[in-house]
């Protein structure tokens, strides 16, 4: 029997597999890096083991260390999440030489299926390995991990050569192996995945079908089960396809079987031989607990011969600190507040107050809706959402509630070229235009200790604020009276510090309110509140290219120096930040006049990489400050 267990992993995950845990009189003991010493998965175990090292992000995938974090914090078993080590087969028998037991599949099956090119040829399928015109386009795809980490598109034969360099660093970086492959890449499909759990007496579950089409960048954003619209023929298929997957490789516990699917066709992609990120989904569905029944599964009990039935319909949506409108850049900061309403899942990493960093993945949360059917999941989740308090770092929440409520998705016409084609709508911003005045109210009120009136007619007061969603600066304009705040063409009917409720053309509207210095919440819409007297010297020079976010420097173009000919859109340098990387481009054809970015260096957002000055444009003075 496990007594005490190590989850090999952090954020969301740790936290989600310690509950199960807990629940089971389970003992957890977490391990961290430094970065992650009061991360929310190191507070909520039962014990934690730090990690030495000085690169956070490549931290979690020493698993000589981990295995030493087990031993001495006297775990008996080990559960690695997914990420990281969670697809290495080395790490799995070392975890298992040491004595321990390892939660998931067999170190054998791992080689069989962890590495992309290895799964295709055991299913009778190989990459491309003269790639020609004639086979365009192609995916340049990372041999191990996921997350859409390591792939590439390639519609132009001239641009694989650095599609693969920039795939091998990506996939190096992020899961420690720089193999990559390249495979047709088929347009127009949905990506569907079947659910698998096998014991070591020979009984393979297929726990239903999951739709996970919705993505950006190859990475999931909303995922649901059963995936709708498929017949019973294609789903048989897909079952079989995922059992002899499972059986060929002598699978053991917890994997998913991922399919491209066109019309009534199937295309196999891959099989992670791990847990998946959705599988909270088919957890709902199906009324389980599969971490549960991995312990179960690990600890050698045997599955029943079938599996249960399922019921209803699941989604869920994730929710990253990211900007889906500005090339979907992440976000760090203090997340200040998280909350989803009654009634929703919520997996997280992170609680109120906690620091969002730039080492790891952006990802939140997990909100996860299950209801009767399809249509009132999705009508669920996406007014869960649109109701959530979420204070801090730009999301990716709008776009999550207006995707759940397209009519390409209500309607299951969705394909994986939906972001593609709708994603300027879907983040087309949208502040509510009364924010201003109830974040102007509920400061005045909450600084003004006797109501703020005189006895005599009292000139406006006025205050401005730029809404973060759109950068239009707002000055609007309140006045205190006998009576309390008052404000032109609106009735003040209360203010508050936190509320703010006015009557709008005789409808009644709340407004609740959160400051955090300059940041104010309104509802939904965030805005920054500006100083009266702005500062002119922080001003940058037009041309001035500065980092979207903080992150480390870790390519710049060859060649590239202090007046060097640039063209409009030409990448000048890379920065990674949350293990993705992140081109920096010339905002126009012309010279670079000033460059400070160079490989290896960490850069807050904000901090100038470089000046190019334009071919029509004024001589640029190069910004009075420090390089980075």
């Amino acid at each position: 029997m496990i007594t005490s267990l190590l989850v090999a992993n952090r954020g969301e995950i740790a936290c989600r597999i310690f509950r199960t845990c807990a629940a089971a009189g389970i003992r957890t003991v977490a391990v961290h890096s430094d970065a992650d010493e009061n991360a929310l998965h190191a507070r909520v175990a039962d014990a934690s083991v730090r990690l030495p090292g000085s690169a956070p992000a490549e931290t979690y995938l020493r698993g000589d260390l981990i295995v030493k974090a087990a031993l001495a914090a006297g775990a008996d078993a080990v559960h690695p999440g997914y990420g990281f080590l969670s697809e290495n087969a080395d790490f799995a028998r070392a975890v298992t030489d040491a004595g321990l037991v390892w939660i998931g599949p067999p170190p054998e099956a791992i080689e069989a299926m962890a590495s992309k090119t290895r799964a295709k040829e055991l299913m009778g399928l190989a990459p491309l390995t003269d790639v020609t015109e004639d086979d365009l386009p192609v995916l340049v795809k990372a041999a191990a991990g996921g997350g859409g980490r390591g792939m590439r598109i390639v519609r132009e034969l001239a641009d694989l050569g650095g599609a693969l360099a920039s795939a091998r660093a990506e996939a190096l970086s992020a899961f420690g192996d720089g193999e990559v492959f390249v495979e047709p890449y088929v347009e127009g499909g949905r990506h569907v995945e079947v659910q698998i759990l096998a014991d070591a007496h020979g009984t393979v579950w297929p726990l239903g079908t999951r739709d996970c089409t919705l993505q950006r960048r190859h990475q999931k954003v909303v995922e649901e089960a059963p995936a709708p619209g498929l017949g019973p023929g294609l789903t048989d298929e897909l079952y079989a396809t995922a059992v002899r997957a499972a059986r060929a490789t002598g699978y053991l516990g917890a994997g998913t079987v991922e399919f491209l699917v066109v019309g009534d066709r199937a295309h196999f992609l891959e099989m992670n031989t791990r847990l998946q990120v959705e599988h909270p989904v088919t957890e709902a569905v199906f009324g389980i607990d599969l971490v549960a029944l991995q312990l179960r599964v690990a600890e050698g009990e045997a599955l029943e011969k079938d599996p249960p039935r399922a019921r209803g319909h699941a989604i869920e949506a994730r929710l990253y600190a990211e900007d889906p409108a500005n090339g979907w850049a992440p976000q760090t900061g203090t997340l200040h507040r998280i909350a989803v309403p009654d009634g929703v899942r919520l997996d997280t990493g992170y609680a109120d107050g906690d620091t969002i960093g730039v080492h790891y993945d952006p990802m939140l949360a997990k909100a996860v809706a299950h209801a009767p059917t399809r249509a009132e999941a999705a009508r669920a989740l996406a007014g869960a959402l649109d109701r959530a308090v979420i204070h801090g770092p730009v999301t990716n929440r709008d776009l999550l509630v207006r995707s759940l409520r397209h009519p390409e998705f209500t309607g299951a016409r969705m394909d994986t070229g939906f972001y593609d084609r709708h994603l300027a709508a879907l983040t087309t911003p949208r502040p509510d235009p009364w924010a201003p005045l109830a974040a102007a109210l509920a400061q005045a009120a909450g600084r003004s200790r006797f109501g703020g009136w005189r006895n005599l007619h009292s000139q406006p007061q006025t205050r401005a604020y730029r809404t973060e969603a759109d950068g239009t600066e707002h000055e609007v304009r309140y006045r205190h009276t006998r009576a309390g705040l008052a404000a032109d063409g609106v009735r003040v009917v209360r203010a508050a510090a936190d509320l703010v409720v006015l009557d709008i053309d005789g409808v009644r509207r709340m407004f609740p309110v959160a400051v955090y210095g300059d940041r104010v919440h309104v509802g939904n819409t965030a805005l920054t509140a500006l100083p009266r007297f702005p500062d002119p010297t922080a001003q940058r020079a037009p041309g001035s290219l500065v980092a979207p976010m903080p992150g480390t420097v870790v390519r710049v173009a060859e060649g590239l120096a202090e007046g060097a000919r640039v063209r409009a859109g030409e990448a000048l340098l890379w920065l990674e930040a949350m293990k993705m990387e992140h081109k920096v481009v010339a905002p126009a054809s012309g010279t670079l006049t000033a460059l400070h970015a160079a490989v290896g260096r960490q850069v807050e957002v904000g901090a100038l990489l470089a000046v190019v000055r334009a071919d029509d444009g004024p001589t640029l003075a190069e910004p009075e400050e420090q390089p980075v």
